[in-house]
């Protein structure tokens, strides 16, 4: 999918390099374009806002973990389509309605149905798709509002 002449990709944080790289593979296979990070840190160092895409983001790293990051995005107003993967699946309940609620797409435990996985994929790039052309859309009515 491409938005402004960017094409959307995913954004994978997972600290097992097993699991970053299945998961690349498997959406490389699919034509999707994948952009791995080991941890939160790093990919909050190497994100750029204005590519379109999702984030597959790990629950448990260390030093930052997934729910945090989602709370640090939303602390800089940084609104990115979530998809939480756990091989821990809903031991901590309140965690992850707290991050459903902080408007995650899904949370997938691990090992799931990779269907299932590129499903939520596709879903989370067209949310990003429709925030994106509503924000330009409001964008250009307040510039035109101001001329």
């Amino acid at each position: 999918m491409s938005i402004n002449n960017l094409t959307s990709l995913v954004h994978l944080v997972d600290d097992e390099f097993v699991i970053r790289d299945s998961l690349t593979l498997l959406l490389e296979s699919v034509g999707q374009m994948v952009r791995s990070f080991e941890s939160a840190e790093a990919f909050l160092n190497g994100y750029d806002p204005a590519q379109p895409g999702c984030l597959l983001l790990d629950v448990r790293m260390p030093l930052m973990t997934g729910y945090e990051l989602q709370d640090e995005l939303l602390n800089r107003d940084i609104n990115i389509p979530i998809i939480f993967i756990s091989g821990h699946g809903y031991t901590d309940i309140p965690d992850s309605t707290k991050a459903l609620k902080g408007d995650a797409v899904d949370f997938l435990e691990k090992p799931f149905d990779n269907k299932t996985l590129l499903e939520r994929i596709n879903e989370a790039i067209k949310k990003d798709s429709v925030f994106r052309e509503t924000l330009t859309k409001k964008r250009r009515n307040t510039r035109a509002a101001t001329v």
